[in-house]
């Protein structure tokens, strides 16, 4: 029996319409447009400002788009995993809300938490589950409404997050193309750093967490950043010492969108020009587990079949990891 790979075969994504520059950002809390581009490099990001609409609504436009865009019959999907930390409820799971809206009737979905690490973790199940052969087509979705827990009195963390969602889908072929490896790591020393203090089960809401903002994102910036320069140029490089991968032979790093500072440290790290370095967080912010797929979604036109790609990412937890990636087609 030949070895089976998992390719990429077609990306769909979606943002809002509505954008929120750093002009509007400055009106709503002590900020500016200098301030937030030295810092981070986001001059805009988008904002799912419809009431009653959560992140369900961004990853089934984003899976519609992608099922249109390849000629998938939504009945021949096997799997949704649709990787979030902004769910619509605590129950049921956000990917059972877009199966039941989209007809997925012959697909099982699960929801995936591993924060902005969760698109790489949810691409390397839905890898191994094409191929064992038991799967043919599943679908990997990162979707994210990051502005229902940013917290917009807070100027050191409000600029850094936007809405969005972006999805692949993941074959089977035996072409020496597709997910060829991966470096994925948690070491729980993130709790203390990058959290949301109240909502679960060790600290339930109640008036005092309401009314001490505990609802929101929490981070501790310079400590976050340090880990995450370290954690993803030394997993980047370790993937690529182990596939022979070099700035020649590489076509592009896709990487998180978490801070434009962030991005460069790992590219100067692995020595990578930067026009090899996919980048759009001056658009979108940082849109956690949707960032990576909405990258390759924003350059799609870009890539060509046997294109070799590391995609690196960090998260709450801590979470990180980088992985090797073949391109498996020419975008027509």
């Amino acid at each position: 029996m030949e070895q089976l790979n998992a390719i990429i075969t077609g990306v769909g994504g979606y943002v809002p319409e509505y954008v929120l520059n750093n002009e509007e950002l400055s009106r709503m809390v002590d900020t500016n447009d200098e301030w937030i581009m030295a810092r981070v490099g986001i001059k805009e990001r988008r904002i799912l400002n419809e009431e009653g609409l959560g992140t369900s609504y961004l990853a089934r436009k984003a899976v519609r788009q992608l099922l249109t865009k390849t000629g998938t019959d939504p009945l021949e999907v096997d799997a949704l995993i649709i990787a979030t930390t902004t769910p619509d409820y605590h129950f049921p799971s956000t990917s059972s809300i877009v199966v039941g809206k989209l007809g997925l009737h012959n697909a099982f979905a699960l929801d995936m938490q591993a924060a902005c690490c969760g698109f790489l973790f949810s691409m390397d199940q839905a890898a191994s589950m094409v191929q064992s052969g038991r799967y043919k087509k599943v679908i990997v979705c990162g979707a994210e409404k990051m502005s229902s827990m940013v917290d917009y009195n807070d100027r050191s963390t409000c600029p850094l997050f936007g809405d969005g969602a972006a999805a692949v889908l993941v074959e089977p072929t035996t072409e020496d193309l597709g997910w060829k490896d991966s470096i994925l790591r948690t070491d729980g020393k993130g709790l203390p750093f990058l959290c949301m203090h109240a909502g679960g089960s060790a600290c339930p809401p109640s008036h005092y967490t309401v009314d001490h903002r505990m609802h929101y994102i929490h981070q501790e910036g310079k400590t976050v950043f340090k880990y995450a320069v370290t954690n993803m140029s030394d997993l980047s490089a370790q993937v690529a010492q182990r596939n022979g991968l070099t700035k020649e032979n590489l076509a592009y790093i896709v990487p998180h969108q978490a801070n434009i500072r962030i991005i460069e440290a790992v590219a100067a790290r692995l020595d990578m020009p930067k026009e090899k370095i996919l980048v759009n967080i001056e658009r979108y912010g940082n849109t956690s587990g949707a960032s990576i797929p909405l990258a390759l979604w924003d350059y799609e036109r870009m890539l060509k079949k046997g294109d070799n790609l590391l995609l690196t990412a960090f998260g709450a937890g801590f979470t990180y990891g980088a992985a090797y990636l073949k391109w498996a087609y020419d975008t027509k």
